[in-house]
């Protein structure tokens, strides 16, 4: 087959990904409201508009919305606007909820960003903040794989085809020599798309060797015996990528630019906070996860995780750059024209009103 033909068949089981991820419950889990986050007194609506809704993971990469929701830090920005989350498992469901208006902002990775971009041709969202850096890992199997070469052969899972660490995985297999098909995923390593949520039993029964996972899936692969094999880190100049995007309706940006710098500054003094209460961030952050999925994480899961993780306002724009060179050498994606993903103004005008350094678009940003 042509390498074309082969590279439209795996981009169209992407853009096909959305309408098999969370069929049975809509766009996102509607999460419980917390106390803190209620609405103060006497606020008032930003530009009239009732409510904003918000997409997020249920992964400690998106701690930043974890965070902020559970300690009210949007809610206090957005006054008398509601801050209305949505909780996603896979960045395909939540970009196609971002299109149809059913979010009007999102915490997402850079994979799911970047097809979202160009599968519109630029027209649907913007990059317009970083969250996160770090806090994906190669777990394995201490019995079955003791060194990187003995990666070649085995069965790893990554969370879904085309997802941010699915292309990570497949950029360092081929980096490794190792020829593996993209679609498919089977080749010199066998690449197994897994939901997160289901990982670790596979990797308990014996049916995966290990993952290419983000936290809080890695960690629970440890507690479960496995031994981190490479930090994914360890691959980046100064040890930085982005792990987590801010993103928007480009609609909902034009309409409501008041709205976005409310939840632009919510996330700054939400990061600010978490950077600087390490600790109780921690618990906040655990604290979401159980109200929104019923389940709180364990210690010797959340405290390890919680550490690889660092929070920043920066989009680490030259590492979405790198990504996507990733994701096109995999044969997962087409080169694409990412001039103008990025719309970094408000963001930094939150940052210069809060006495920070401002962020930069490594050259893509909106004319």
């Amino acid at each position: 087959m042509p390498a074309t033909s082969a590279l439209r068949r795996s981009l169209a089981a992407i853009a096909a990904l959305p309408l098999l991820t969370l069929a049975a419950c809509g766009y996102g889990s509607q999460a419980k409201d917390d106390g803190e986050a209620k609405v103060a007194a006497g606020a008032k609506k930003i530009d009239g508009l009732d409510s904003v809704k918000i997409g997020y993971f249920g992964n400690l990469t998106h701690g930043t919305a974890l965070v902020g929701m559970q300690k009210g830090f949007f809610q206090k920005a957005l006054g008398a606007t509601e801050a209305d989350p949505a909780i996603f498992n896979a960045g395909p469901s939540e970009i196609e909820a971002l299109n149809s208006g059913s979010i009007d902002i999102g915490w997402i990775g850079p994979s799911p960003a970047i097809n979202g971009y160009t599968k519109s041709a630029g027209k649907n969202l913007r990059i317009i903040g970083g969250s996160a850096s770090g806090g994906v890992k190669l777990v394995v199997n201490p019995d079955k794989i003791k060194s990187l070469k003995d990666v070649k052969g085995k069965r790893i899972a990554t969370p879904q085809l085309g997802n941010t660490q699915d292309v990570a995985f497949l950029n360092w297999a081929a980096e490794q020599g190792w020829k593996v098909d993209p679609q498919s995923g089977k080749g010199d390593v066998t690449v197994v798309r897994s939901d997160n949520k289901v990982t670790p039993d596979a990797y308990k029964s014996g049916s995966v060797d290990g993952a290419w996972v983000p936290e809080p899936t890695a960690s629970k692969l440890v507690a479960e015996g496995g031994k981190v094999l490479l930090d994914e880190s360890s691959l980046w100049p100064d040890k930085k990528f982005v792990i987590t995007n801010i993103i928007v309706r480009q609609e909902f940006l034009k309409k409501h630019p008041k709205v976005v710098e409310a939840v632009l500054k919510g996330s700054v003094e939400t990061n600010k906070w978490i950077n600087a209460n390490p600790d109780q961030a921690k618990a906040a952050a655990n604290k979401r996860l159980e109200e929104d999925s019923g389940k709180a994480l364990p210690a010797d899961v959340l405290d390890p995780a919680w550490k690889s993780i660092q929070f920043t306002d920066d989009p680490l724009a030259s590492t979405l750059n790198t990504e996507a060179a990733h994701a096109v050498k995999a044969g997962l994606l087409e080169k694409p024209d990412l001039n103008g993903i990025y719309d970094l103004a408000p963001l930094n005008k939150v940052l210069k009103a809060e006495g920070e350094p401002t962020v930069d678009d490594a050259g893509l940003g909106a004319k």
